[in-house]
C-alpha cells in the first residue's frame, strides 16, 4: 500500500472515530458510522408480550420528517416556531429541553420545514437548514460558534424540495452541498472557512455524502439529481461519474459501497436500483439494474453481505447485492426507515407508524414483534442510543426503553 493510501485509510478511520462520541451514541445521520448499524447488544426482543416502555414524548411543530441525533446525553432535533427554525437539545432521560437555538428561515411549509439531521462532533453541533443556513453550535449550551449561508456564499441552487443532506464531518473538514455550478464544498469545521469548492454542475440530489476508500483512493460518494459521482476529498475534483436520472431528479437514499469498486444505488418514482462498477481508472458501468428495490428516501443498510431496504410502494426487501436478486419481500412498510442492531432489523411502517422487529437474515422474513410508538405518518428512520429507541412522526418525538 502506498503512503498516500495508508494516509487515506487512516483518515477514513479517523472519520469514524471523530463522529462517534461513544458506542451508545447516534451522533449523525444513519448512526455512528453513517451506515444504519448500531453496535448495541442485549435488546429486548419480546415486544408482543412485553412492548417497550415509553420514557417520554414531546410535541413538535415542524410537521416534517428530519431525524434526530443523540450524543452527550442529549437528543438534537430541529423544530419550528413561526418563521424560525428552532434547534432543540432534549435531555435523553426525560425529554425536557436543555437548550434551544433559533434563527430566521422564512418560507412556507413543504412537507414540513427541516430536512437535515444535526451532526455532533465532540463539543460541536452542526445544523443545516433547507435554505442553506449552516450553524456550528456548542453542544453544552447551544451557543453559536460560527454561521454562514452556503447557498448565498457559493452561488448555489436549491433543488425542488430544498436542501436535505446532513453535514458530514471528515477529519478537520465539514462537507456540504450548496448546489450551483460547483455542487460540493469543504469548510474548516473549526472556523467555517472555505477550504475548497468543487464537484460538478449536476443539480443537487437529497442524499448525504458518503466517505469511502475505493480502489485504494479516498473519495466522497455524491448522489446528485442526475448521477453518482466520486469526489476527491483534498481538492473537490470529480474522479468519475455514472449517470442515473430519475423523475423529478430525486436521488435521496444513500449510495452503499457493497464491496471494493461496487456501489449500490436506488431511487423511487419507479426508477429502481442498480449496482455501479467503478474501475481503478475511473471507468464506470451498470453491472445490473432492476426494480426489486425502489428506495424513495429511506437508505438501505448493508449487513453480513446482504442489503435490507425499504422499497416503494410498501415493501421491506432483503437483496443480494451481487446479483440483484430479492431474497424476500414483505409488504406493510410504506416509506419507513430502518436500522440494524443485535442481529435484528428495527423498521417503521411509514403509513401507520408501527415499529417492527425483524430477524436480519436472508433465508426468510421472520417478524419478531411490533408495537405502535406514536402512530400516523412516520417517514423518519428510527434512532437507537443507549438502549433507547427514538422515533418521530409529524407531530411528536418519543423515546422508548429497549433494554
Amino acid at each position: 500500500m502506498t503512503e498516500f493510501n495508508k494516509r487515506g485509510v487512516a483518515a477514513l478511520m479517523a472519520v469514524s472515530l471523530v463522529v462517534s462520541t461513544g458506542v451508545a451514541d447516534w451522533p449523525r445521520f444513519m448512526g455512528p458510522q453513517g451506515d444504519g448499524l448500531s453496535p448495541e447488544k442485549g435488546l429486548r426482543k419480546n415486544w408482543n408480550q412485553n412492548p417497550p416502555k415509553q420514557l417520554w414524548s414531546v410535541d413538535m411543530s415542524d410537521r416534517g420528517y428530519a431525524g434526530p441525533s443523540v450524543a452527550a446525553g442529549k437528543v438534537f432535533i430541529v423544530d419550528r416556531d413561526g418563521d424560525q427554525d428552532v434547534v432543540r437539545a432534549l435531555d435523553l432521560e426525560t425529554g425536557k429541553d436543555v437548550w434551544t437555538f433559533r434563527y430566521d428561515d422564512p418560507g412556507k411549509a413543504n412537507y414540513g420545514f427541516a430536512r437535515s439531521t444535526p451532526t455532533v462532533d465532540g463539543d460541536r453541533l452542526y445544523t443545516l437548514s433547507r435554505n442553506g443556513h449552516l450553524h456550528c453550535l456548542n453542544v453544552a449550551d447551544g451557543r453559536a460558534i460560527w454561521q454562514r449561508n452556503i447557498v448565498a456564499d457559493f452561488q448555489g441552487r436549491l433543488p425542488t424540495w430544498q436542501l436535505a443532506m446532513s453535514p458530514l464531518v471528515d477529519g478537520d473538514k465539514l462537507i456540504v452541498l450548496p448546489g450551483g455550478k460547483k455542487n460540493v464544498a469543504a469548510l474548516d469545521k473549526q472556523t467555517g472557512k472555505t477550504l475548497w469548492h468543487g464537484g460538478n454542475a449536476d443539480r443537487l440530489g437529497y442524499a448525504t455524502p458518503v466517505p469511502v476508500v475505493m480502489n485504494g483512493v479516498r473519495q466522497y460518494l455524491i448522489f446528485t439529481g442526475y448521477s453518482l459521482i466520486g469526489v476527491d476529498p483534498d481538492a473537490g475534483a470529480v474522479l468519475w461519474r455514472q449517470e442515473w436520472r430519475t423523475r423529478h431528479d430525486v436521488n435521496a437514499a444513500l449510495p452503499v459501497m457493497v464491496e471494493d469498486g461496487r456501489v449500490f444505488i436506488s431511487s423511487g418514482y419507479g426508477r429502481g436500483c442498480a449496482l455501479v462498477g467503478v474501475s481503478k481508472g475511473g471507468e464506470t458501468e451498470i453491472l445490473w439494474e432492476n426494480k426489486e428495490v425502489a428506495a424513495h428516501f429511506s437508505s438501505p443498510v448493508l449487513y453480513q453481505g446482504r442489503l435490507y431496504a425499504n422499497s416503494d410502494p410498501t415493501h421491506l426487501v432483503c437483496l443480494d447485492p451481487k446479483t440483484g436478486a430479492a431474497l424476500w419481500k414483505q409488504p406493510g412498510f410504506g416509506k419507513g426507515g430502518l436500522l440494524i442492531a443485535d442481529g435484528v432489523i428495527i423498521a417503521l411502517d411509514g403509513n401507520r407508524g408501527d415499529a417492527i422487529m425483524v430477524k436480519a437474515a436472508p433465508e426468510k422474513y421472520e417478524e419478531l414483534g411490533r408495537f405502535k410508538p406514536l402512530g400516523g405518518k412516520s417517514w423518519t428512520a428510527p434512532v437507537l442510543a443507549d438502549g433507547k429507541l427514538i422515533v418521530r412522526n409529524e407531530r411528536a418525538i418519543a423515546c422508548f426503553d429497549l433494554k
